[in-house]
Order: C-alpha cells, then structure tokens, then sequence
C-alpha cells in the first residue's frame, strides 16, 4: 500500500506546511546593460508592489549599485531584496568603437561567472517559497540553466528590445518566413563578432521547459509583429504564453513627472521652465554609444544652424564599471557661448523621463535603443532617429516607417559614414520647424495618451500584466 494510506495525517501534515510558506518568490537576472537593468528594475518595482510577492534582483554590486543610482523612483528595500554578489576583475577599457560597444564585453563575459551564486540562492528559495519565479534577459540564458533542475521553479525570459526587432531576428536569423514586411529592413546586427559569439553561447541555454515570454512593449504598437512571435514559439511549445505589459515606465513613473519634486534643483529642467512649449529638442545617444570628436563637432554645428532650441546631454559611453572615469567629448571652440541663449550642455547623468515629460520638449534626437523609444513615445514625443548599432535601426524603422512618429538623421547605409552638420539641421528643421513636424507631434501626443491609458486600469497592457501577476500567484 501506498504510504498515505498507512499515515494519512503525515501527508496533511506537509501540506499544512507547504501553504504556509509564501506564495512565490521572484528572482530577476538581468543582463549588465544599462538598459536592460533599468527595464527589470521596473518590472521588480511593479512586481513588488503586489501582495505577498517579494523580488530578488541578482547581479554584481557594482551593477546594482549602478541601477539603483539611475533609479527614477523610490525602491522599497522591503520588497525588493538586492542580491550584491562580489565583482570579479575585469579589464575595463576606454569605449573606442563607433559601431559596437564591444569595450563592455568583458563585462558580459564576467557575468555569466554567477551560475553558481544563481544556483545556490534558487535552491534556496526553493525550499522556502511554493513556487519560484525566475524572469531573466534572454542574453544571459546560461546563468539560470539549473532552474529547470528544481520541481517549484518556472523560467521566463524577458525581451527587453522590440517586438519587432525579435522578428527581424527570427526572420532573419532563424529562417523563421512569415511573410513580407517591407518596412522592416533586415537584421544586420551591427553587432561585433565576439558578441556575436556570445550571444550564441547563451542561447544554447535557453530552457526548453521555459513557461513564457514577456515583452516590455504594447499591442497597441505591435500587435502583429507579438501573435507573429507566439506563432513561431507554438511551433515549439503548444502551451508557449506571451504577456506584452509595457511601456513600463508609464506603469511606475508617469504619475510621478508631474507630481514630483525629487529633480526640481536639476539646473535642465529650470532651464526647460523658461522655454515655450514644443519648442526645444532634446538630444541624448544613451549609454553605450561613442562618438568620435569629429562627429560631435558635426552635430554641434548641425544644432546651431537649425536654429532650434535644443537640451544635450553630451557624456560618453558607459565603460564596465560606470564609476570609472570617462572620456569628456570635446565640442567646437566657443560653441556653448555662441549657444547659451538657445542651448544647453549637460554632461553628467539627466532625468531624462522628466526632460522628456516637460511641456517644452518637443522632440528627442535618439540612439532609438528600445528604452528611449518607449519613454518618448508613452510621452508623446516625436524622434529624430539615429540609430548606432544591434536592435536600434530596426526600432527606428517601426518609429518613422510604421508609427510615423519620426524622421531618420542617418539614412539607412549611412552607418559608417560621417554625418554631415547639414543632414543634421535639415532633420532637426524637418522635425521641430515644419508643419510635417507639428503632425507627427499631433500622432505623438495622441499615441502617447493611448498608451498611458493601456498602462491604466482596464487598458490592454495592464490586462495582460494582470494576467501574468495571477499566473505566476496561481
């Protein structure tokens, strides 16, 4: 006989203990970019904010103290547990590669040292929560490969670029043809071949068992490009899910740009308090693009010639460790006083949700790498499109060829060619001073309230999120 039926009180006795465990713990492995820190830190803050559920957000202390020093909002430390693991030594050296930041690879390469710290903290949990929920970048899949080996534990992968730019990639990469899209340009890459090596790695460690995909992105935006994805991944796994429940930033932060105050001393947006609405563009290439002087020198003189009201916030690369002094880019003699009464120079890091949510910002010059799409476009701001490297022109292509909320700088095979100061100020003239400019800022306007409203209560972003929160609380 079976040994429940010789003790029927014991089996009672372990379910008594097992619901008294909580419910699930979430565990977020986050990819050692920027970007992408950023993104699931969001995600662990709304996550977080629901009853009985407390994230565990894994990484090296240097990267989570970086995280959290860029962080727009106030992190609950009692719902969100940093896991500080020691950083390893890694050569950091100077960014020098316009293309790639192929200068952070030994910091991707460092990170995938925290298999065993991963592992030993998911056993952990295992033991004392009912059901474990790994989410984590899909590039940095072969940290949590031992998640498959515990029986309470559920693997996601967070997608943090475009919906459609992992369609170019299926499309492109994977042989995956589900048809013509021909404002879809194709997957190039950009990417160096090191990385490209690196990504392949960790894809061999994608779990076939995973339960689902998440995207940090709107059907309202990209409906197709998502059911074209779950077909793909049904193929594989008939039980495949897939929640779009972005933008994220307009689920933790919009409320606060216009409430808060944490930011007002911020000389930039007193400066923004002073200009007319719509009137001044905001310029800024994220953290892992690298300009050459001479490039800078071109842009500098693009923006003076347009004429047009403009906020830069000039800092290089980001190097491994961010705390790392870097390069300080060099702009034409005089320029900031010939500039001072249409322009400002930033140089060290921006509010940039609260630059961009300002009622006088009416256009965002961008590297157009997925997190500033989202932002300007739940903002409502239109973009002036210059993408650098990876996912960042197929992103653009969706922004002006798609959306029809932008216009290029850089035209497509531009990407190793010097941009001219007069390409620049015919595209920020084409955006900000023209009445194509002002329709597009109409679209932005009114695409950006559909979104902000997607986010909110009954909209289709916070459904699917919703969703995934009763899913994984099952």
């Amino acid at each position: 006989m079976a040994i429940d039926d010789h003790h029927p009180h014991q089996q009672d006795h372990a379910a008594i203990n097992r619901s008294s465990l909580p419910p699930v713990a979430v565990v977020m492995v986050p990819f050692p970019a920027h970007s992408h820190l950023n993104q699931l830190l969001q995600l662990s803050h709304i996550i977080s904010s629901h009853n009985n559920i407390k994230v565990h957000y894994v990484g090296f202390s240097v990267h989570n103290s970086q995280v959290k020093s860029r962080a727009t909002h106030v992190l609950n430390p009692e719902r969100i547990e940093f896991h500080d693991f020691p950083t390893p030594h890694f050569q950091s050296p100077p960014p020098n590669d316009t293309k790639f930041p192929s200068h952070l690879l030994p910091s991707f390469e460092a990170f995938t040292n925290l298999r065993q710290p991963v592992k030993s903290l998911l056993t952990s949990l295992s033991e004392t929560a009912r059901r474990v929920v790994v989410i984590h970048d899909l590039l940095i899949s072969s940290v949590v490969q031992d998640a498959s080996s515990l029986p309470n534990t559920e693997a996601y992968i967070f997608n943090s670029i475009s919906a459609v730019s992992k369609f170019a990639f299926l499309r492109d990469v994977m042989g995956f043809k589900p048809g013509s899209h021909p404002k879809i340009p194709p997957y190039e890459g950009r990417c160096s071949a090191e990385f490209e090596a690196f990504v392949d790695y960790q894809f061999q460690f994608v779990p076939v068992n995973k339960s689902g995909h998440l995207f940090n992105t709107s059907r309202l935006l990209e409906s197709d490009f998502l059911d074209l994805i779950l077909e793909k991944e049904t193929e594989i796994n008939r039980e495949m899910k897939l929640w779009a429940i972005g933008p994220l930033d307009t689920v933790t932060i919009f409320k606060q740009i216009s409430n808060s105050s944490s930011h007002k001393q911020k000389d930039c947006l007193e400066w923004l308090d002073r200009q007319r609405p719509n009137s001044v563009l905001y310029v800024s290439f994220g953290t892992t693009t690298f300009m050459e002087n001479e490039q800078i020198r071109e842009l500098a003189i693009g923006l003076e010639l347009s004429e047009v009201n403009f906020l830069w916030v000039l800092r290089d690369a980001d190097k491994g460790n961010v705390f790392d002094e870097v390069r300080r880019p060099q702009l034409p003699d005089g320029f900031e006083e010939r500039v001072k009464e249409k322009g400002m120079v930033v140089r060290d890091w921006a509010p940039q949700l609260e630059i961009l949510g300002h009622r006088a910002t009416g256009g965002f010059m961008s590297h157009c790498g997925w997190n500033s799409c989202l932002e300007s476009l739940s903002l409502g701001v239109p973009i002036a499109a210059w993408p650098i490297h990876t996912d960042q022109p197929i992103s653009a292509a969706l922004i002006t060829e798609v959306l029809k909320v932008g216009v290029f700088v850089r035209n497509r095979g531009q990407s190793d060619e010097l941009v001219s100061s007069s390409a620049i100020r015919d595209a920020v003239k084409r955006l900000m001073a023209s009445e194509e400019g002002d329709e597009m800022r109409i679209r932005a306007e009114e695409l950006g309230c559909e979104l902000r409203k997607a986010t909110a209560e009954g909209g289709v972003s916070r459904m699917e999120l919703d969703s995934f929160i009763a899913h994984i609380t099952r």
